[in-house]
């Protein structure tokens, strides 16, 4: 099968004109998925369909070469993404069957029954720490089933939870986004830290906010921005210090503790003038509950008497089990002993220097994926539980029954971000918005954001545009650490409006179809935040600011 050499402006030698046929699919998507309200998985199927003729009309991509993009796409969309959301919403619906998310409902509402500051605890707090450990999703889609538990309708429930996964992700699943952006332009990867720890509690001191004033408007905000600036100032200033004294690889972990403890103890002698409570909503995840139910089952479901400890046992596991993978001599053999890594079959693509591109090489990492430490908790949580193996097996077949359209979206959605990528598209869209010259530190975040938009991913975005930034930096005289950072920041707000987030919200919360109805009210908090990240790195590049940039 024929080779293909990436060209970035195969339009007529014409950069603009070459972005203008790559900009085609992305506005394919965003216009039949917000415009015409088209189910998520018919636009990113016509938008699939769309970058690939792009790719081969435009681009002269062979045929064969862009049908092997999108299958190694399709196949990260399905490992490690849906592997690890699959295993995750699995735990959650163990403990739904078992009448145990009732009584973790109950200990959320023990803190406070104010539906806004569960909101702040659970999607902002908890989703942070959810983050930290596992990422690609499995916030949004924890997170959005137990609001929708403590009373939120399920849309807002989903909204929230997207706009609350926000400051979190650069350094989501350890900090993945952060190294792997450093491998990419071989900078020090604590310096790269520092620096996006001196961007992204920007972020942080808003979204809590943000939460309260979509839950309650803005009576919300005039009686609950006491607790919303504590959290907010919290969990910005544990980013901070983590990630430039301790270590940006637990800049999450550390914030999300911060973040909860300043919870509680800003309760202790605050309250609201008012609260905002509602009566709990049963939640079912993947179908009906498997098995009958007991009757202690039933009394936890109806009461959510039971101990808190085991409720939270599940997340306990999560938390321990990530720790061991990730940190010490465990992390090492994993890496070792991870899987597989190897060059996609017949896919044969190479950059314009004609080096190989690392998106070719595919890595099956079974052992330590995200998503196999989930089915091991699941495996335990149910030994804990006392679930028959059965009731499990028909609890997980439920689930992937449920979330089948969301799998094809997810699948679809990564399958065109690997052709765009591998036909040259996506980096002609970036090396048309650098040819701002020193205005280029205003679009540095917009790159990392359309980015993230596309794959859905922070680390997916920095693999891609990190040598871009790079190079603007070189060409323009900015900070190197600047871009590169801004790039990650700018992903992060990207997230919310990423049709595989879109997906798994809507698809958790049983909105399924609904997905152009959530893009549209997430896109404007998105936007918003955009503008405001786009304004810092700027002025970081001016004299105003430049104190705050890494040396």
């Amino acid at each position: 099968m024929a080779a293909y050499q990436q060209i970035f402006d195969p339009v007529g030698g014409s950069l603009a004109w070459s972005a203008l046929c790559a900009a085609l699919p992305l506005v394919t998507l965003f216009v039949l998925l917000g415009g015409l309200r088209w189910k998520a998985w018919k636009a990113s199927l016509i938008a699939l369909a769309a970058a690939l003729g792009v790719a081969v009309f435009a681009y002269s991509m062979p045929v064969g070469q862009a049908a092997l993009a999108a299958g190694e796409g399709a196949a990260f969309g399905l490992f490690p993404i849906i592997w690890i959301v699959l295993n995750a919403l699995w735990i959650y619906k163990l403990t739904e069957i078992t009448g145990w998310d009732a009584v973790l409902r109950r200990a959320f509402g023990s803190l406070s029954d104010d539906q806004r500051i569960q909101a702040v605890i659970i999607a902002f707090c908890f989703g942070a720490l959810l983050e930290a450990l596992a990422g690609f999703g499995t916030p949004v889609a924890v997170s959005s089933v137990m609001l929708i538990a403590v009373g939120l309708r399920p849309m807002k429930a989903a909204a929230v939870s997207l706009v609350a996964n926000t400051a979190p992700v650069a350094f989501g699943a350890i900090a993945v986004p952060v190294t792997t952006l450093a491998k990419i332009t071989g900078l020090d990867a604590a310096d790269l830290g520092a620096m996006v720890g001196r961007q992204t509690p920007v972020l942080a001191l808003f979204v809590p906010l943000l939460l309260i004033f979509m839950v309650d408007g803005r009576r919300g905000v005039r009686q609950v921005w006491p607790l919303a600036l504590v959290v907010g100032f919290s969990f910005a200033a544990a980013t901070f210090v983590s990630s430039n004294y301790l270590s940006y690889e637990i800049a999450d972990i550390v914030a999300a503790f911060a973040g909860a403890l300043a919870v509680v103890a800003m309760l202790r002698v605050w309250q609201p003038r008012e609260t905002l409570a509602a009566s709990p909503v049963p939640v079912t995840v993947g179908g009906a509950a498997a098995g009958a139910q007991s009757d202690a089952v039933q009394r936890r479901r109806q009461t959510g008497e039971g101990s808190a400890l085991l409720a939270f046992t599940p997340y306990l596991i999560v938390v321990v089990l990530f720790a061991v993978a990730t940190l010490g001599p465990m992390k090492t053999w994993l890496e070792e002993h991870s899987g597989w890594k190897f060059a996609w079959p017949g896919l044969d693509v190479v950059n314009g220097s004609g080096k190989p591109l690392a998106s070719a090489t595919f890595n099956f990492n079974l052992f330590n994926a995200g998503g196999t430490i989930l089915l091991i908790v699941g495996v335990l949580t149910a030994a804990v539980y006392g679930i028959r193996a059965g009731h499990a097996a028909r609890a997980y077949g439920n689930t992937v029954r449920q979330f089948r359209w969301t799998i094809v979206t997810v699948m679809a959605v990564l399958a065109l971000a690997y052709v765009m990528n591998m036909s040259g598209q996506t980096v002609t869209l970036g090396l048309f918005l650098a040819q701002a010259g020193t205005a280029f530190a205003l679009l540095a975040p917009v790159v990392g954001w359309l980015g993230v938009a596309v794959t859905g991913s922070d680390t997916s975005s920095n693999s891609l545009f990190g040598l871009l930034q790079l190079t603007a930096a070189q060409k323009t005289g900015m900070s190197p650490y600047l871009l590169a950072a801004a790039n990650t920041t700018g992903g992060v707000v990207g997230k919310m409006i990423s049709l595989q987030n879109l997906a798994i919200a809507t698809a958790v919360v049983g909105l399924e179809g609904r997905e152009g109805e959530l893009f549209r009210r997430v896109l404007g908090w998105g936007l918003g935040l955009l503008v405001a990240i786009c304004l810092l790195v700027y002025l970081q590049s001016t004299p105003v600011l430049d104190w705050m940039v890494v040396r």
